[in-house]
């Protein structure tokens, strides 16, 4: 009878999968709105491009106008810079309400000449601290880069440029909730941080170099959103557009994942024995 149940549940989400779909490639002005900033977010060229800047009154920031749930995200991002301490460039997939699920990228910046570190972490049913971060093997300043997020039923990927940095694996059975039922909308905004993002905030924002800026380009989403017409079939798996139903890393993306976190990585909380003296979080044992 447990069988039965979980295959006729199974069954019943890729029914709610296939009901709903499409894919998205972007023009800012169609799908994103800017939320705040008083000025300070600008869509140019006919909905290319979209930049955020920020000063000592406000930063700023958008929010798409569709909500996924799942999907492949893809985001042009060139960040601030020369001297960006105490600024956060943030990327992220989110629900709202206090038991929201998130899936973060939070780019934070540092003094010049050293590296952005790129904060990730994944929230579900209102918990976080999954964080593990890394520095990169580029100037994320110098020019665009893309940055993606995979959210699947089955593990959530972070990407740049294709390479991955890190696997989230749904650790259900370990009794560890995973965002599946929650749609979430993009956001990004550039905000003052210097309390906490550079050293722990021991390093403040350097005002007389304002505004900071970043730029966004070649927006994509291949997803599945709710009440949308169109299919996001997962029995399609080997199409373009819904490939990333069932996607997993193959033998060559493990490889780059593990050379990016043997020579990237900064902090997983994971390995991170002082803060769980007690023993590491259940999602562990399936994601590190």
């Amino acid at each position: 009878m447990a069988y039965f149940s979980s295959t006729k549940l199974l069954l019943v989400i890729c029914v709610m999968i296939s009901a709903f779909g499409v894919t998205i490639g972007g023009k800012f002005n169609e799908e994103f709105d800017i939320t705040w900033g008083d000025g300070r977010a600008n869509i140019l060229n006919n909905g290319d491009l979209l930049t955020l800047s920020l000063d000592k009154i406000s930063g700023s920031g958008f929010q798409s106008k569709n909500e996924y749930l799942f999907g492949k995200i893809d985001m042009q991002l060139k960040l601030v810079p020369g001297n960006s301490a105490g600024t956060v460039t943030a990327y992220y997939l989110s629900s709202q309400g206090p038991t929201h699920d998130e899936i973060d990228f939070e780019f934070l910046g540092n003094l010049s000449g050293d590296p952005y570190t790129l904060h990730t972490n994944v929230f579900s049913q209102g918990k976080g601290d999954r964080e593990q971060q890394f520095h990169l093997w580029f100037d994320p300043t110098a020019d665009f880069h893309t940055y993606s997020i995979l959210w699947n039923q089955q593990r959530i990927i972070f990407y740049v440029d294709g390479t991955p940095i890190r696997e989230y694996k749904n650790a259900e059975s370990s009794g560890v909730s995973y965002p599946k039922n929650q749609p979430m909308r993009i956001y990004s905004s550039l905000w003052n941080a210097d309390d906490w993002a550079t050293r722990g905030g021991l390093v403040k924002t350097d005002w007389s170099r304002a505004p900071f800026s970043a730029a966004y380009r070649n927006f994509n989403a291949n997803a599945c959103i709710p009440n949308s017409p169109s299919s996001c079939n997962s029995n399609s798996a080997t199409s373009t557009s819904s490939s990333w139903l069932n996607e997993e890393l193959d033998n060559t993306s493990q490889e780059r994942l593990k050379w990016v976190q043997k020579n990237y990585m900064v902090y997983n909380y994971c390995t991170d024995s002082k803060r769980f003296p007690q023993g590491f979080p259940a999602d562990c044992v399936q994601n590190n």
